[in-house]
């Protein structure tokens, strides 16, 4: 069994680590019991994620992040398209360093092709403490620290 992860930047102007984004999707998987996945990360600007949004879920505004599961049986398949305009900004709003902020959006689209879910209060929650948890293991800060209920 293994998890293989396919990372593709759209972005103009922002490169991010593809190894690492990478292995942020593996360490997610493996800890929520995960054994055989496929999975894609998009890199993308917020006119290309707001597209996305209104066409697949009906959302007319930018996100940060989406995460659609494609539905294979047999193993774990999804795509996720990480905002790197949205995960820049809002690495300013919360004087984090722009690279944790878009391991922060990867970590969420994996958790959510993980099944969580943040659409209620209590499930938000949940979802925000494994979300820590998992960013946390790769930047040093103490669970709990950022305030962000849910995207």
């Amino acid at each position: 069994m293994s998890i293989r992860v396919i990372v593709t930047n759209n972005h103009r102007r922002y490169r991010p680590d593809r190894r690492k984004a990478a292995q942020y999707i593996r360490d997610v998987l493996k800890g929520e019991g995960e054994g055989k996945a496929l999975i894609s990360v998009v890199f993308v600007g917020s006119s290309l994620i707001r597209t996305l949004n209104r066409q697949f879920l009906h959302h007319d505004h930018v996100t940060d992040v989406l995460a659609f599961p494609l539905g294979n049986a047999e193993m774990m398949e999804g795509e996720i398209y990480v905002n790197l305009d949205r995960a820049h900004s809002q690495a300013a709003l919360y004087r984090v360093p722009a690279a944790e902020e878009v391991a922060r959006l990867i970590i969420h689209g994996a958790l959510h092709l993980a099944g969580y879910n943040d659409t209620k209060r209590a499930a938000a929650l949940r979802m925000k403490k494994a979300e820590d948890h998992y960013v946390n293991h790769w930047f040093t800060k103490k669970e709990g620290k950022d305030e962000r209920t849910h995207r």
